[in-house]
């Protein structure tokens, strides 16, 4: 029988250990969650340990182990060529992607900043590498005395616009980063436009807000989503999901404003009677932890989360599955404030569920969408394998 909806959180940036070929991409020795472990070691989150998150082959040392987990576990290899938000979702979702997405170290063309000055009727500061919370200390007070936005990028495939809404009110900064997606073709293709708004506080300290908005590239093929959109189930998109593929398959999507706003959206579509898919990403754990390379933060936000767990398991029917897992790395206590190449985990919940059972280590990302695909009979992923015949009562 096939279940009913299949609830998936991506923990932003949870890895759990290098991947084979992280030396190629600089991120030798990367292991978010294990850095993170040896930074908090009396990281308190008991209900993840209890699905099996510990037990996962080599995580944290085995430090968070139990003897009995409720859920199953394992942990996932990325196919796809690259370490960014759009790949690695694009991949749990069933899609390859080989020519990673283009990268700009050293500023966009100076061709391409004239054109789009020219096509928004303003200057720009920045087009440089470099960390969001830095730059818009750094470049904020001649944005708010001239008006000209920030344009800045990092080692992902993205052009990011900051703008204080006082200065550059929300909806223009939408419009003039709807512009740049529709301007990064081509020569100049770019996976993500960010628009990153912030407000100045009354100490002076300029604090970027939750009204971010991504614009992405429509995804390469037909992926997990428009499988269960077709099969005439729900997407409920929770997050940033429906900007990572553009709304694509999409039939729900609801703004979230924090991990623990997430959560709650997450309990609330649970509470709702409906089938197919809730797909929720948890952006603070990279934005304001993995990227501020902040370990004891990023820390306090996984038991934060940790203390969630027990609504959202109440939250679910008999014929729920719940699926953890993440995109990529952000190594907290890794050079720079980039993403790493890692393993991502995956931990599963559900009356149907073989508590205890270890997948070890998946070839792909995309096992995820293929279990989903199969456990709502919703055909098959482009890639991946299915594990449902694994953790199957």
């Amino acid at each position: 029988m096939d279940m009913k909806r299949v609830t998936l959180i991506v923990l932003d940036s949870l890895g759990v250990g290098e991947l084979p070929d992280a030396e190629s991409y600089g991120d030798k020795g990367a292991d978010t969650l294990g850095h993170i472990v040896d930074t908090t070691p009396d990281i308190n989150i008991p209900n993840l340990r209890l699905l099996g998150f510990g037990n996962i082959q080599e995580v944290a040392g085995g430090k968070l182990a139990v003897a009995a987990p409720t859920g199953a576990f394992g942990k996932l290899k990325e196919q796809s060529r690259g370490k960014d938000t759009i790949t690695g979702h694009w991949e749990i979702a069933g899609l390859y992607t080989e020519v990673p997405f283009k990268t700009y170290p050293d500023g966009f063309p100076a061709s391409f900043m004239k054109a789009f000055e020219k096509a928004i009727g303003l200057e720009t500061l920045g087009n440089y590498a470099a960390s969001g919370t830095e730059i818009i200390q750094e470049l904020g007070p001649e944005h708010e005395a001239t008006g000209k936005p920030i344009v800045y990028t990092s080692a992902d495939s993205v052009f990011q616009i900051a703008a204080n809404t006082a200065v550059i009110p929300l909806e223009r900064l939408y419009e003039i980063c709807q512009t740049a997606r529709e301007m990064l073709v081509g020569d100049v293709a770019c996976g993500r436009v960010i628009a990153r708004p912030y407000v100045l506080d009354a100490d002076g300290q300029r604090n970027r807000t939750s009204d971010r908005r991504d614009y992405a590239v429509s995804p390469s093929g037909k992926t997990l989503l428009e499988l269960v959109q077709e099969a005439g189930k729900t997407v409920y998109a929770i997050g940033k999901i429906s900007d990572i593929f553009n709304g694509q398959g999409v039939t729900t999507s609801v703004h979230t404003e924090s991990n623990m706003d997430g959560v709650d959206k997450t309990i609330q579509a649970l509470k709702e009677d409906f089938s197919g898919l809730i797909f929720t990403n948890l952006v603070d754990f990279d934005s304001k932890y993995g990227h501020r390379r902040d370990p004891e933060g990023y820390g306090k936000a996984i038991e934060e989360f940790d203390s969630r767990l027990p609504e959202l398991l109440a939250a679910m029917g008999s014929q729920d599955l719940l699926i953890l897992c993440a995109d990529h790395g952000n190594d907290p206590v890794h050079a720079g404030w980039d993403h790493t190449r890692e393993h991502v985990p995956v931990v599963l919940f559900g009356k149907e569920v073989k508590a205890g059972t270890d997948l070890g280590v998946r070839e792909s990302f995309a096992d995820i969408g293929a279990t989903i695909a199969e456990a709502l009979g919703a055909g098959s992923t482009q890639i991946g394998k299915s594990f449902l015949p694994l953790i199957r009562v």
